[in-house]
């Protein structure tokens, strides 16, 4: 067991933030997380954290996961006190982290998100998982699924794909599967990228757009820098930001502020 004392960290706003799908709340307080191959229990009272890992692995992988190093309060610091919208959603999300999330785990999670909800999304992955990752055994004795390969996947049919209810998508992930697997689409390629450069290289893959391709830049390579539009962002910046978002002035970090308001719309719709 870990204990970290963390400050603008909530497990609550991270797990329904809409950027990880194998994040589960099990209690109110405790969260299941898988990410890659790896499985973690972890339990939040105010600032203190527990992480239910050994010390080794909390400093090869969680910290680095969860962005720990990273001082957040200086994103929300930032904000135009005058932008009482942008104050607003911060606070309300103010324990959001950009998570540090594996690239082929993103591409196929946003290849499935599209015209999905979050809810369908996690259960579309759970169910693909499940068939086609490795079954794996926590320390806990919790049994797991890691998240398929891409060499997993591109083993699957279009048709069993939709038996996963990934329905239209399927198609996505299979061809992206296929042309991963077999080396056409160099991953490590593209995680060596610019922004700009991997965005590019995203959107050859067939289904990605760019929402999506910008939401893997976020989510996976952290390009702090991105800031997808879907549905909530547009309604928000319509209504707000008639004359486009500020994005000079926070050059850097709209990634960050562009969590903030999806978090706050997706609550404020519920």
């Amino acid at each position: 067991m870990v204990v970290k004392e963390i400050t603008y960290f909530d497990l609550s706003e991270i797990c329904d933030s809409g950027q990880c799908f194998r994040m589960e709340r099990i209690t109110e307080n405790e969260f299941q997380i898988r990410a890659e191959d790896k499985y973690l229990r972890a339990t939040q009272e105010g600032e203190t954290v527990r992480f239910d890992c050994s010390e080794e692995e909390f400093e090869t992988f969680w910290k680095y996961y969860f962005d720990l190093e990273r001082d957040y309060g200086i994103y929300i610091e930032a904000i135009d006190p005058e932008d009482t919208y942008l104050k607003t959603a911060a606070e309300l999300g103010s324990g959001i982290r950009i998570l540090n999330q594996d690239l082929w785990e993103m591409i196929v999670s946003f290849l499935i998100s599209q015209q999905n909800n979050i809810f369908r999304i996690r259960k579309c992955i759970d169910r693909i998982s499940r068939r086609y990752g490795e079954e794996k055994r926590a320390a806990d004795g919790t049994v797991y699924h890691a998240f398929p390969t891409a060499e997993a996947l591109s083993q699957a049919t279009e048709e069993e794909l939709r038996d996963c209810n990934l329905g239209y998508r399927a198609k996505y992930v299979r061809d992206t599967a296929l042309r991963v697997a077999s080396g056409e689409v160099d991953l490590a390629v593209i995680r060596k990228m610019t922004y700009p450069e991997a965005r590019e290289e995203l959107l050859k893959l067939y289904g990605v757009g760019v929402k999506v391709a910008d939401c893997i830049c976020l989510m996976a390579l952290h390009e702090l820098s991105a800031f997808p539009v879907d549905t909530h962002i547009r309604q928000a910046l319509e209504k707000h930001y008639p004359g486009g978002f500020p994005a000079k002035r926070y050059g850097g970090m709209e990634g960050v502020l562009q969590q903030y308001i999806f978090y706050y719309e997706l609550i404020h719709k519920e």
